[in-house]
C-alpha cells in the first residue's frame, strides 16, 4: 500500500478545476484511491467526492493507494497536489 501524508498549500484549496484535473489524472489508474480529509473519505476518481471532501488550504491529507499500479499513482497524485497553485 502507498501511503502518502500532504498538506494543502493552494490557496483556494481543491476546488472545481483542480478537483476535475485530479479526477481525470486519477481514472488513469487500475488501484484503489482514497483521500483522507479528517473523517472525510474521498473517492478522487469522482469529482463529486473532492468537491464534498471541502478540502481547502492549511488541511493535512492522507492519500493512500492500493492495487497493482499504486506506486505509480501515488507519486503521480502526491506531486500534483505538491505542485498545485491555484
Amino acid at each position: 500500500m502507498f501511503r502518502s501524508d500532504l498538506t494543502i498549500i493552494n490557496k483556494t484549496g481543491l476546488h472545481a478545476r483542480p478537483a476535475a484535473e485530479l479526477a481525470l489524472m486519477c481514472r488513469q489508474f487500475n488501484c484503489e484511491l482514497r483521500v483522507i480529509n479528517g473523517n472525510a473519505v474521498i473517492n478522487p476518481k469522482n469529482i463529486i467526492s473532492i468537491l464534498a471532501g471541502r478540502v481547502k488550504q492549511g488541511d493535512s491529507v492522507v492519500l493512500e493507494a492500493e492495487g497493482s499500479d499504486e506506486e505509480e499513482a501515488g507519486n503521480a497524485i502526491a506531486g500534483f497536489i505538491k505542485n498545485l497553485k491555484d
